[in-house]
């Protein structure tokens, strides 16, 4: 085996961080997750994750862990308005299809990958500064003045990775899309007429180049992002500042003072606001493969959600480069990473342009049959390579 007698440091604790780490580990593989969170029981923000069938949960079931992920996930509905709440499309999972991609909390998937682990596998409170080449390892430096050894590091700390520098000299362009996400902690005392309008399905508007989304959490809090076209310095223009709940809602006022008063309660409920620029990593070609270190995830080609497929191609980078770097035919871990790279950015590519399809799709002037019609055609497709070596 290529790594045998190495040590393999991941950066980031993510899902795919941590699914690369239960992969290598099943193959005896020595490898530590320095992750920046404090510990296991920090809160994670952000919507559901949906794992599909035929990417995703390839990875989840090489790692023994897709009955446990079908046990805390949720096949959830979907529900399509216009701005004034009426229904356009509504639909339920089916026996045939409920497993097909089924929403899983972040905290709960954090949880099941980190309980697969050897004790202490994980290493909290670590957030790495600095990478320091050693001959044939790195040293890596963390904020807590901590360092470490390791002869292969797998990047996995996101979209915002500063480590990326140390395989590529390329950063992720904002695509011209803005998110505003924001989270009800109790929406059905603070906002029982939009509670009652999505149920426990997730929900779409798309209307004036804008689009709502929100999502139903295992505990009831509801997460939802509102996004739309705008210049990337808007926030400096505009004075914004997202701690400061009246500042955020003034502005929403304005922009959607034709939707229905229901979303205005939705906005009104909001415990806390975030604002996120969408940013894609734009992979023209391969890059010069190193021996000893790569990435995986979004700190590889992080892309919008829009297509919804963000995770499940970085679950694929863990099972392809695992495999690779575990069981495949490979002479050197040179050989390995490169052909993992060639595969990842093919795969990649192909998502992030259905991606920016969606994006554009969704802030068009399209109408919803329209948009619906294209991402159904995305839906069909299997990102995953037809042969996994």
């Amino acid at each position: 085996m290529l790594l045998k007698d190495k040590k393999v440091a991941i950066i980031g604790g993510g899902p795919v961080g941590l699914t690369t780490a239960r992969l290598l580990q099943q193959k005896g593989v020595n490898v530590n997750v320095y992750e920046w969170d404090l510990n296991e029981e920090s809160r994670i923000s952000g919507g559901t994750l949906d794992i599909h069938k035929g990417s995703g949960q390839l990875a989840l079931e090489k790692a023994g862990l897709l009955e446990l992920y079908y046990h805390y996930a949720r096949p959830t509905g979907e529900c399509n308005l216009d701005m004034q709440t009426n229904i356009l499309e509504e639909s339920m999972p089916t026996e045939e299809n409920k497993f097909d991609r089924p929403e899983i909390d972040r905290n709960d998937l954090r949880k099941i990958l980190f309980n697969s682990l050897d004790k202490n596998t994980v290493i909290w409170n670590s957030q790495l500064t600095d990478l320091e080449k050693l001959n044939d390892q790195y040293r890596l430096h963390f904020k807590n003045g901590h360092t470490a050894l390791a002869d292969f590091v797998i990047i996995a700390n996101g979209g915002k990775s500063k480590a990326r520098k140390f395989v590529i000299d390329l950063e992720p362009q904002y695509t011209g899309t803005y998110i505003i996400q924001g989270e009800v902690l109790n929406p059905k005392i603070n906002c029982p007429a939009f509670k009652k309008l999505c149920g426990e399905k997730n929900t779409m508007v798309l209307a004036q180049r804008k689009m709502l989304f929100s999502q139903v959490k295992s505990n009831g809090a509801l997460n939802y992002y509102l996004s739309f076209k705008i210049d990337e310095n808007w926030v400096e223009k505009e004075n914004m500042n997202f701690s400061n709940n009246a500042k955020v809602l003034e502005y929403l006022d304005k922009q959607f003072y034709n939707w229905h008063l229901t979303f205005k309660e939705l906005f009104y409920a909001t415990d806390n606001f975030v604002g996120l620029p969408m940013r894609r990593m734009f992979l023209d070609e391969p890059w010069e493969s190193k021996s000893n270190i790569t990435l995986v995830g979004d700190a590889a080609h992080v892309m919008p959600p829009f297509a919804g497929i963000g995770v499940n191609i970085g679950l694929l980078d863990a099972l392809h480069l695992s495999i690779n770097l575990t069981e495949g035919n490979f002479t050197d871990t040179l050989s390995a990473v490169k052909d993992y790279e060639r595969k990842m950015i093919a795969y990649a590519s192909e998502a992030q342009e259905q991606t920016q399809m969606a994006e554009e799709g969704i802030h068009s002037d399209e109408d919803f049959k329209e948009n619906r019609q294209a991402k159904e055609e995305w839906d069909k497709k299997i990102v995953a390579p037809k042969k996994i070596e």
